[in-house]
């Protein structure tokens, strides 16, 4: 009961802040369409500061009532991702450069590293310890700062990241037994009644990029790193998996994969095949539960599932954007 009317207050107290600063900066700091926007009208960001808040109250709460429930989670961890939040806020009102924003984000991940210590990577014991021990914290710290950009990559459409990553969370406060990540969901909830199609708001860079910082959190402080933290990956897949192959289709046309763009597969379903927000939204938050399930049930085995059904789905998107043109041609003549 106790977690519970916590999560209702986390849920609340997010869903009010978001409703706040949505009239607060309905006049200002609007996010503007462009050619690489999902929307059509100007819309307020800076949402993401409602959940933060919300969240930081909650542990606020929770430390001050129960504070065993944070012993896996401690403030000072926490308290790592202050430089993130800051350099988004930053970069949501004026534009920061790139460089300064992947030294901060380097900065937070390395924090993070410190307290949570580094991802499993058997692969390198034949290495030695010295050189292990040094490549397995240097991939980790990039291994962040990747997922912090994936799903800055990734929130463009309403209501993705906030659902996937809703779901994500869910999965592992109860994969890990780790009752906070429910209040952290919570939180997320509250911002997604007001950014679900058509959005009021958005999150901006700086509740993205936290959310990603979160779910490499979430994956570090697995109990048991080397079977669940490497399975417990596959969950982020949905999102991860779309950054990273539509990384590697840029590559392979030859096409600057610095240059911003909308040819990740959740934009060219809405801009090529005419889904809607609600509908890609959906279909990205179906696959997570999926996945979930999936992994849930079968562990270690179930990672292969996992690979194997995101992998499916982008060969039959492919697929299907590939019919959608070819009908769209016949229509034309």
């Amino acid at each position: 009961m106790f977690n519970l009317g916590i999560s209702l207050v986390s849920f609340s107290v997010s869903y009010g802040l978001v409703g706040f600063l949505r009239q607060f900066w309905q006049h200002h700091f609007l996010d503007l369409p462009n050619e690489r926007s999902s929307h059509s009208l100007p819309t307020p960001r800076h949402g993401g500061l409602g959940f933060i808040l919300s969240f930081v109250l909650t542990l606020g709460i929770v430390s001050f009532f129960n504070s065993t429930v944070l012993v896996p989670f401690p403030s000072t961890l926490w308290l790592s991702l202050v430089p993130l939040v800051a350099i988004g806020l930053m970069d949501d009102f004026l534009e920061v450069p790139a460089l300064v924003r992947y030294l901060v984000q380097l900065l937070s991940a390395s924090l993070i590293v410190i307290q949570c210590g580094v991802f499993p990577q058997p692969w390198l014991e034949p290495l030695g310890t010295p050189a292990s021990a040094f490549l397995g914290v240097g991939m980790t710290v990039i291994g962040i700062t990747a997922l912090i950009n994936f799903y800055n990559f990734m929130d463009g459409m309403d209501g993705l990241v906030g659902l996937v990553t809703a779901i994500q969370l869910t999965f592992f406060a109860i994969w890990s037994d780790q009752p906070i990540l429910g209040f952290a969901v919570a939180s997320i909830l509250g911002f997604l009644c007001w950014n679900w199609t058509p959005a009021k708001i958005f999150m901006g860079d700086c509740g993205s990029t936290t959310l990603g910082c979160v779910m490499a959190i979430a994956v570090l402080k697995q109990p048991d790193p080397i079977h669940n933290g490497l399975t417990s990956l596959f969950i982020l897949l949905p999102l991860v998996g779309d950054a990273i192959y539509t990384l590697i289709r840029r590559q392979i046309n030859h096409e600057n994969v610095l240059k911003a763009h909308r040819t990740h597969v959740y934009q060219r379903l809405h801009h090529q095949a005419g889904w809607s927000h609600s509908q890609v939204s959906l279909v990205y938050g179906g696959l997570t539960v999926l996945s979930a399930i999936t992994l849930y049930q079968f562990k270690v085995f179930g990672s292969f599932l996992t690979l194997v059904m995101n992998g499916g789905l982008v060969v039959w998107v492919e697929w299907y954007l590939n019919e959608t043109s070819k009908k769209k041609k016949i229509t034309k003549l």
